[in-house]
């Protein structure tokens, strides 16, 4: 197994995409994984606040993601406990109109086989948002739907809506969500990590 970490946090292949949106950016890799890591948490794409920070999930969206696993912050950020592989490790940048651009797909061609190879211990993936939702799952009908489809995936994986204050009003139409979706994944979560 080649860490290919090093060579992931200094990719610029998106220099001249990221220099071109409203941000006008430069490609800034969060690379939070390790080998022994049991979790994986396959998510979209780092927004501003990461890109700032270089730390997954520094915002609210990450409270909120904890609580939904039950873990605390020092669990959370133990790279050799939780791996978190976004699609793309480089924020991709705003659009005129103010929203996260997608993940570039290149980002994902050339680095997600080679991040996974470093992560043969993981027991329980976590897929969240729509893009980790094709890469893992394949073509979903709706988030809602994947996301209600759950027990159809096994113990190893869940996914989950992303976590993002935008999506308060769904977690609310969905009430199964938290009321049984989030008390099973909190379990697993526990059976894995102890």
């Amino acid at each position: 197994m080649m860490d290919m970490r090093d060579d992931l946090a200094a990719c610029t292949l998106c220099r001249d995409r990221f220099a071109q949106t409203v941000t006008a950016h430069a490609p800034r890799p969060v690379v939070w994984f390790a080998p022994g890591a049991r979790i994986l948490i396959a998510g979209q794409a780092p927004g501003m606040k990461v890109h700032k920070s270089g730390r997954p999930f520094t915002d609210p969206s990450g409270d909120r993601l904890r609580d939904w696993l039950s873990v605390d912050e020092d669990t959370f950020y133990d790279k050799s406990r939780i791996a978190i592989l976004p699609m793309a490790f480089c924020f991709p940048g705003y659009n005129a109109k103010g929203s996260d651009l997608p993940p570039p797909p290149v980002c994902a061609r050339t680095w997600r086989d080679k991040a996974m190879a470093m992560l043969p211990d993981v027991k329980l993936t976590l897929v969240i948002g729509s893009y980790a939702m094709k890469y893992h799952i394949g073509k979903v009908a709706s988030v809602t739907q994947a996301v209600q489809d759950w027990r159809n995936y096994g113990e190893n994986m869940f996914v989950l809506p992303h976590p993002s204050w935008r999506n308060t009003g769904w977690i609310r139409k969905n009430p199964w969500f938290e009321g049984d979706v989030l008390p099973r994944l909190r379990a697993r979560v526990a059976e894995v990590l102890a």
